[in-house]
């Protein structure tokens, strides 16, 4: 088999290149041992992932209530921004959910289960394919992840599963909601896995999309969410379906509070 001059140069150039290139790697401002992991697992191409100060992650600096820990996430600073995926390092469930902000800004608000003393990502996804990270740290005894829902206490709470209660409020771009469930992880003995998988918000009239959620195990029971569309504007009503795991649907419309 005869192998040109030329050819047999742009190969040994080819694989000189492929040698020398730079390895990209993403140094970690927490310096935590799983963040190496998760960024492979849950986002994908490290290449396409990098910290950024813009992605700013508010909560709690030590857990008062390890089964509702408060988080802001606002990455309003951001352009062209497709989803948000927010996760913890150490946990036994990482991935707490998933957020498509469509017609809102994308922040949001949210409350999770934290099983110990952990770091809190938001990794926001814009439209070019990069991912942009922003963290902080909670201190929590822990726990929250491992015992039943308190909802099993009432007689009735699977006569109010899948309510929603909230408002919309039009002239501030705001709405928040609260969904009845007991939102179990699956790891209390005997107590299998229970949640919400799905959200969808859209206006009430037009029935156009306004945003999505997927929900995983470690978001706290009877979710809380406050989401945003500042000057984007949001309608009057707001109408909210979704589903758990087991089948069971929700469907409820949120209104402005009537004008006296």
């Amino acid at each position: 088999m005869r192998i040109t001059t030329g050819l047999l140069t742009a190969f040994f150039a080819t694989q000189a290149y492929a040698l020398d290139a730079p390895k990209v790697e993403l140094t970690d401002p927490l310096d935590t041992g799983m963040w190496s992991y998760h960024q492979i697992n849950i986002l994908g191409n490290p290449d396409k992932i990098r910290f950024d100060e813009r992605v700013v992650v508010k909560a709690p600096v030590a857990a008062e209530d390890s089964f509702n820990v408060p988080v802001l996430v606002d990455a309003t600073a951001l352009e062209d921004v497709k989803q948000m995926v927010f996760l913890v390092d150490y946990g036994p469930i990482p991935k707490i959910l998933t957020y498509w902000p469509q017609k809102a800004e994308p922040k949001l608000s949210f409350r999770f289960k934290i099983d110990q003393a952990t770091p809190v990502r938001a990794a926001v996804q814009t439209g070019d394919g990069e991912w942009h990270v922003g963290s902080t740290v909670i201190d929590a005894a822990g726990g929250g992840c491992s015992a039943p829902a308190v909802a099993y206490a009432a007689d009735d709470w699977e006569e109010h599963l899948g309510e929603v209660r909230g408002r919309v409020w039009p002239e501030k771009g705001r709405v928040r909601m609260i969904v009845d469930h007991p939102m179990d992880t699956g790891l209390a003995d005997g107590i299998p896995v229970f949640i919400i998988e799905q959200l969808q918000l859209a206006d009430n009239l037009s029935g156009e999309s306004l945003a999505r959620l997927e929900l995983h195990e470690p978001v706290n029971e009877d979710p809380a969410f406050t989401l945003y569309f500042g000057s984007n504007g949001v309608g009057n009503e707001v109408q909210v379906t979704g589903r758990d795991n087991n089948g069971n649907e929700i469907d409820a419309v949120l209104s402005a509070a009537a004008v006296q």
